[in-house]
């Protein structure tokens, strides 16, 4: 679908259900910043269609998929575009209930993962997962007052001080 003389937008919807969106730029480029706080700084698909997807995006998008991990409690794969990183997908078949629809998480750079966790909730958010410390940094979970879910990811609390 033309946007104007911005560009053209598609939506797709890979084999587990998830959707994911296209653009080809005209006058406007599209997402310009990735990584810094405020911006996304990581897209990870949970799927239960775990090979299907893989093939799904490599065919679509031409994007090559490297697994990270296969083993059957977890199992990871980064898509990639030669040397950069777009994604990561991971085969969520292992802990989702049966019937479960495939999505995507946006995770969005913050400098501090509590703060805007506690600001996102004075403004109508809810939390879904409780900041945590992980081996990527403090990780949470919350829903926009519409109900949109997204990541949070910041500096780890022990790395902080």
């Amino acid at each position: 679908m033309k946007v104007g003389d911005l560009g053209t937008m598609a939506f797709y919807v890979d084999p587990g259900g998830a959707a994911i969106g296209a653009w080809q730029s005209e006058k406007f480029a599209g997402q310009g910043v990735i990584g810094e706080s405020g911006t996304p700084s990581w897209f990870e698909l949970h799927t239960t269609l775990y090979q299907p997807a893989l093939v799904f995006y490599r065919d679509v998008f031409g994007w090559d998929p490297q697994p990270v991990s296969d083993d059957p409690s977890f199992r990871y794969t980064v898509l990639r575009n030669e040397a950069d990183m777009l994604a990561g997908v991971m085969d969520a078949s292992a802990f989702w209930p049966e019937g479960e629809a495939s999505r995507w998480a946006v995770y969005v750079k913050v400098d501090d993962t509590d703060a805007t966790l506690a600001r996102a909730v004075e403004l109508g958010g809810t939390v879904v997962d409780a900041a945590e410390d992980t081996p990527y940094g403090r990780l949470a979970t919350a829903t926009d007052p519409t109900g949109a879910t997204f990541k949070l990811l910041g500096t780890n609390l022990s790395a902080a001080r």
